[in-house]
């Protein structure tokens, strides 16, 4: 199997390709895999505008966490971890530390907002705890003023 150029010998080509040949390249790697088409459209269509689009995510995580089946604790937290996942993903595109925090926050209040049957279980008390671990990191490498803020945010959530 071939190993793959480094990003340094990908970025020196790429330079040298004329506009024309990076667009082609771009929507080739568009229609190939569904993550680089949603990494494409967020930085055409959203990154100019974190704040709207922190908050349509925001609305996704909250719907997301409208349909958890609570039915089980197996279900629900196949559930949470899918909501999760795109947190995740949406993070990783951004590469935002403000908007990572955000989104981590606003996805552990929702997960202390679902039935008391489900935040006591000891598997999603755990992951309870370990996502707010996860955000006091986060936290800890935004600006002092941002820290501040956040930490608030963070200590107004009451574990179970």
């Amino acid at each position: 199997m071939l190993k793959p150029a480094s990003l340094a010998e990908l970025k020196a080509e790429l330079q040298t390709l004329p506009p024309e040949e990076l667009l082609a390249l771009c929507l080739r790697l568009a229609r190939f895999k569904q993550d680089n088409k949603e990494l494409l459209s967020y930085l055409l269509f959203e990154a100019a505008d974190t704040d709207g689009y922190t908050a349509q995510v925001q609305q996704a995580i909250s719907e997301g966490f409208a349909q958890v089946n609570t039915s089980t604790v197996f279900f629900a937290k196949k559930s949470i971890r899918k909501i999760l996942r795109q947190v995740n993903k949406v993070a990783r595109y951004a590469a935002n530390k403000e908007m990572e925090v955000a989104l981590h926050l606003h996805f552990l209040q929702e997960l202390l907002q679902l039935p008391h049957h489900i935040t006591h279980s000891s598997l999603v008390d755990k992951m309870a705890r370990t996502h707010h671990q996860k955000i006091s990191k986060l936290i800890k490498g935004l600006h002092e003023d941002l820290q501040y803020d956040y930490r608030r945010r963070l200590e107004a959530i009451e574990l179970p």
